[in-house]
């Protein structure tokens, strides 16, 4: 089992002084809502906190200290990536304020390979967004190395391959055939999931030009290879519960999995963040069963579950006033479902959808190519 790997993204600050710095208050807002709820055991359950690009409206100095400023408020690590406005000047020095270490790198966070990707120095600029040759080969070896080392991998990048002007389908085949977990995005400005049925893609809406909503970030959490995502939004009840296994049936990629298309019996894990006394799941809307928490301090509360028939079941965690639910499809004797061939990988063909228990209307207002009303 490869473990767990929790991360909190914020999505696109566009820290901007023409707006009297609205992206940089909600930003102190959603980190004190996210410090404070969360307790003291916050920076056990979050692996690190991932800004996924246009960070600085016009990447100025000024803009960017007043983020690294704010970033000294939260207790943990932090990942950044550079968006298109970051590149605004031609050259991403000024980012360095805010940056630990300039993309392209890779790390081990928790057991997963993480690859930081950078799309925009590549570039002319605005939504130029491009590979250069050297990093595609970087990516490469990346990817075939965790392959080989049996890592599963995680990809940040600030917006989809599909969104690429130089062979996205080249990039998101690389994703799919070493069966990376989770891509994970900003760009869009509105809360988005994809499903290939090789790669899960997540997009969280921007915190600084909001199209839809109240602010809020996202949850990520790969689970032995398992994703879960949600979007949290800043008047939203604690503690926050999100189910991390099994996997709900939209963001199954390998049927073949007993934690994707489970028989009759089957473990479910939530991670809990915030005070929780206590835990219960229902299945169906049965009877409640409480869960045990996995540890004295331990944020993840498990319940197994048997005798489950074949077909479609809902269960729903629930501790204090947080609840997260989802769907699986279980098969006991009968065939699992099977994949189709790869057609337009790390594309928004496959978006699942509206999906208001994770925050999606699925409206796609926003600035990338298929955005709506912007």
């Amino acid at each position: 089992m490869a473990g767990s790997l929790t991360w909190i993204h914020f999505g696109d600050l566009h820290v901007d002084e023409a707006d009297g710095y609205e992206g940089l208050s909600r930003f102190r807002a959603l980190m004190a809502v996210a410090r404070d709820h969360g307790g003291a055991g916050m920076s056990d359950a979050i692996d690190f906190a991932l800004l996924p690009g246009d960070n600085a409206n016009h990447g100025t100095q000024d803009q960017y200290a007043r983020i690294a400023a704010a970033m000294t408020e939260w207790p943990g690590a932090w990942h950044v990536l550079a968006g298109d406005h970051d590149f605004e000047p031609g050259c991403l020095t000024a980012m360095r304020a805010i940056a630990r270490r300039m993309a392209p790198y890779a790390e081990t966070i928790a057991g997963y390979r993480c690859l930081f990707l950078d799309i925009v120095s590549a570039g002319k600029g605005g939504p130029d967004f491009r590979i250069d040759p050297d990093q595609r080969l970087w990516i490469e070896r990346e990817l075939s190395g965790a392959t080989v080392a049996g890592e599963l991998v995680a990809v940040f990048m600030h917006a989809y391959p599909g969104d690429l002007r130089d062979d996205p389908d080249g990039v998101a085949g690389l994703f799919a055939a070493h069966r990376v977990a989770f891509v994970d995005t900003g760009h869009t400005h509105y809360n988005e999931l994809l499903n290939d049925r090789r790669v899960i893609y997540g997009a969280t809406r921007s915190t600084g030009q909001i199209e839809e909503g109240a602010p809020g970030f996202s949850l990520v959490t790969l689970d032995d290879g398992i994703p879960s995502w949600r979007f949290h939004a800043i008047d939203d009840p604690w503690p926050l519960v999100q189910i991390t296994s099994p996997v709900d049936r939209r963001l199954m990629t390998d049927p073949a999995r007993a934690d994707a298309v489970p028989g009759g019996t089957v473990v479910v894990r939530a991670k809990i963040l915030g005070t929780a006394a206590a835990a219960s799941i229902w299945i169906d809307a049965g009877e409640e069963i409480a869960m045990t928490r996995s540890g004295d301090m331990s944020a993840v509360w498990t319940a197994t579950l048997s005798g489950l028939a074949d077909g479609l079941h809902r269960i729903s965690v629930r501790s204090g006033a947080g609840e997260d639910r989802i769907e699986i499809l279980v098969r006991n004797g009968a065939a699992k479902p099977k994949r189709n061939p790869p057609v337009a990988l790390g594309r928004d063909v496959h978006a699942v959808g509206a999906w208001p228990d994770r925050g999606i209307d699925g409206a796609q207002r926003g600035p990338n190519k298929n955005g709506l009303d912007w």
